[in-house]
């Protein structure tokens, strides 16, 4: 069984800001392959604080989250979800924002820090290990002089140019996130 999360904050207003590019990923993930494959629809779970997706791929359940717990507490969703399923922290891939990265790139890494990422540092801090897979999206600037505070930067929306280089890398972790999963 594997555990894939998109980390964001719930509601409007964070609506396609870059701290939700994880969750506007697993939605991409979800609408363009996991929907045809028979998953059933994201719905809400109050037990695990989470909206939730799952189904079969290559004979393995898959369930995607997206925790509503917010952005700096996601570990609570993410160790409530892996604990009652027995998913071994290798088979958690988190997708999340990443301003150390610029807007276009993305990494695909395990056992790292959490490199000062609050909803990394949450999931670490609850399940009590790093040794899991994480999609590292990048949302920064060139150079970081053109960020401004750390803050407000992530929670700006993308322009409509940053949505062209976004739709390209949704893409390309879409087809990663297949050679993890088949």
């Amino acid at each position: 069984m594997k555990l894939i999360v998109g980390l964001g904050n719930p509601g409007k207003k964070y609506q396609n800001t870059r701290h939700n590019i994880g969750f506007a990923a697993l939605d991409f993930i979800f609408d363009k392959w996991l929907k045809a494959e028979g998953f059933s629809d994201f719905s809400e779970n109050k037990k695990f604080q989470a909206e939730i997706a799952d189904g079969i791929i290559s004979s393995e359940k898959i369930i995607l989250a997206k925790p509503h717990t917010f952005m700096n507490l996601s570990g609570e969703s993410v160790s409530a979800i892996s604990s009652f399923y027995k998913i071994a922290p290798e088979n958690i891939i988190v997708l999340h924002d990443e301003i150390d990265l610029k807007l276009g790139d993305f990494k695909i890494q395990s056992g790292r820090s959490s490199a000062g990422h609050r909803g990394v540092d949450s999931i670490i801090e609850k399940i009590g290990t790093k040794e899991f897979w994480r999609v590292r999206i990048g949302v920064g600037k060139e150079s970081k002089e053109l960020q401004g505070d750390t803050a407000d930067f992530v929670l700006n929306k993308f322009n409509a140019d940053e949505k062209k280089i976004l739709k390209t890398v949704k893409e390309n972790i879409l087809t990663e996130i297949k050679k993890l999963l088949l």
